[in-house]
């Protein structure tokens, strides 16, 4: 199978460049082989390389300045997914494509299913929901994967920050009312290769197509997901200025960001589970390495 893996150097995609067996003829562009905000270059590189399935790890993540840079992330996250897949449509290719959590508005008391209604509160959510909807339109064989809060050892992303701020500051505070699921990079890039290994044995035809939640099992709060970080770390050996048990829970509201964030974010995923039949560990299991990799400890 020719695979062309489009955001190579993002968290997840360096995590996908790491999980693809050598069986995989993987052609992996960063932003500067294949930038998403140009629908020429996704159309020439799909062209140029003819790939059987587009696996795009790509995204304008930055979730607070999307509210300014509304034209960049529109491009990325809403417009791109539309031009690959109907690029893919003229190859019959297969797309591999990554949603979120912050489509959801998080008024729900329960996890939220496939079947939910979609109301992002932000621009980021309703991009990436407007992603979702141009690729499905574009009659693309597609695989749409909602994920949560990714963390991977590559790029920006919580646990990072909780780690340097822990060793910077003398008093760290964190939100406390809002909930979802950590996943890790590797875990979403172990799922995307066993999904491909399925797809290419049992044929397009008989792969199970469609919008899907992927996420560890378990849930938390920010506030206790910086404890679990912090604490994985004094385990480790690692010097902290502020340790897990002085993290101090504040409100959302107490916290006032550009963009606003769902209070729950937590996904349902009994279709996943269901239809592929693939274990998913405790998100705590699924950080611990990667935890470890960020903190270079072998």
């Amino acid at each position: 199978m020719k695979v062309l893996l489009l955001g190579a150097g993002g968290q997840l995609g360096h995590a996908l460049l790491r999980e693809f067996t050598p069986e995989v003829e993987l052609i992996a562009l960063d932003r500067a082989g294949c930038d998403l905000a140009r629908p020429a270059d996704i159309q020439a590189a799909i062209g140029d390389y003819a790939p059987d399935a587009i696996v795009n790890a790509a995204a304008y993540t930055a979730v607070d300045r999307a509210e300014t840079e509304l034209a960049t992330a529109t491009a990325i996250n809403a417009i791109a997914p539309g031009v690959i897949g109907a690029a893919a449509v003229k190859l019959g290719a297969t797309v591999v494509h990554y949603s979120t959590d912050y489509v959801f508005d998080g008024a729900k008391a329960t996890p939220y299913s496939e079947d939910d209604a979609t109301a992002p509160l932000s621009v980021y959510g309703r991009t990436k929901r407007d992603g979702e909807l141009a690729l499905s339109a574009s009659g693309a064989r597609a695989l749409i994967l909602r994920v949560s809060w990714v963390v991977g050892a590559e790029g920006a992303n919580f646990a990072k920050t909780m780690l340097r701020l822990a060793r910077e500051r003398e008093r760290l505070t964190v939100v406390a009312d809002q909930y979802g699921v950590p996943t890790s990079a590797p875990l979403i890039a172990s799922v995307t290769s066993r999904l491909l290994r399925r797809l290419e044995r049992d044929g397009a035809a008989a792969f199970p197509f469609g919008l899907y939640h992927l996420a560890p099992t378990g849930e938390t709060s920010w506030f206790e997901y910086a404890r679990f970080v912090l604490a994985e770390a004094e385990r480790l050996g690692v010097a902290l200025k502020v340790h897990a048990a002085a993290i101090e829970p504040i409100l959302a509201a107490d916290y006032p960001t550009a963009a606003r964030r769902p209070a729950n974010s937590r996904l349902d995923t009994s279709r996943f589970r269901a239809t592929f039949g693939l274990p998913l560990p405790s998100w705590m299991d699924a950080l611990r390495p990667v935890l470890q990799e960020i903190l270079n400890i072998p």
